[in-house]
């Protein structure tokens, strides 16, 4: 009920109109994964530096058409973060700033449910700029992946199961091949993938096997994901 109170008032006190559409119902049935990289892991003062969005039709990732940006950033590039992405200031020195990249991207991204792993990390990024262009935050439905994985492994384990719900452990679990990860574009299409196969199996009520392993983590409620870096 709030949600839908947020956006109601949202949609009208939006500063550009061109964007309503967001609030539109969507009949799609697609999904979209969606991942950034940064400048560092702190949303209130770093910028994004690199945005992929994949969408997922009828459980088919469509990559031939999906959208890939380098982006400029204000904001200063921090060791720990180049280390994970590796991409340097010359890398995004001629790229164009968010404010140019923004639009094409909302107009990919559209009405549709957003998917990801850390899923909010990744909004919370793109909610800044939103938030500075159109006044409001992007009120789509967000699918973490995470949790979809924690449902089809963890969500019968008794209390006191060791949890991993690290991307790299995902990504073993389903059998998809090793990928080029912290790349933009190369997560968002394994998190499009993970999404696909977690999906099928929950239609098909088929668990993930796990080991007896016992730890001090409450398997009863899915914690945060933490990035896999």
């Amino acid at each position: 009920m709030l949600r839908f109170l947020r956006h109601t008032i949202d949609r009208f006190v939006i500063q550009d109109t061109s964007f309503k559409f967001l609030y539109d119902r969507d009949d799609s049935g697609e999904v979209v994964s969606l991942d950034c990289e940064t400048t560092g892991f702190d949303p209130w003062i770093d910028d994004v530096i690199s945005v992929a969005a994949i969408r997922i039709k009828d459980n088919r990732i469509v990559t031939h058409a999906a959208f890939t940006a380098l982006v400029k950033p204000e904001a200063e590039m921090r060791p720990e973060a180049m280390k994970v992405h590796r991409l340097l200031h010359r890398d995004v020195e001629s790229a164009k700033p968010m404010a140019e990249v923004l639009p094409d991207l909302l107009r990919f991204i559209g009405s549709r449910p957003i998917l990801g792993y850390w899923i909010d990390f990744d909004m919370s990024m793109l909610d800044k700029y939103v938030l500075h262009h159109l006044g409001v935050r992007l009120p789509n439905e967000r699918i973490e992946v995470s949790k979809l994985y924690y449902e089809r492994k963890y969500g019968d384990a008794p209390q006191g199961t060791q949890l991993d719900l690290r991307f790299e452990a995902i990504r073993g679990d389903l059998k998809l091949p090793p990928i080029n990860q912290h790349d933009a574009f190369e997560d968002a299409l394994l998190a499009a993938k993970m999404y696909v196969i977690l999906k099928d199996m929950k239609q098909r009520g088929v668990r993930i096997a796990r080991t007896s392993g016992i730890g001090g983590v409450n398997a009863g409620e899915p914690p945060r994901p933490v990035h896999g870096f």
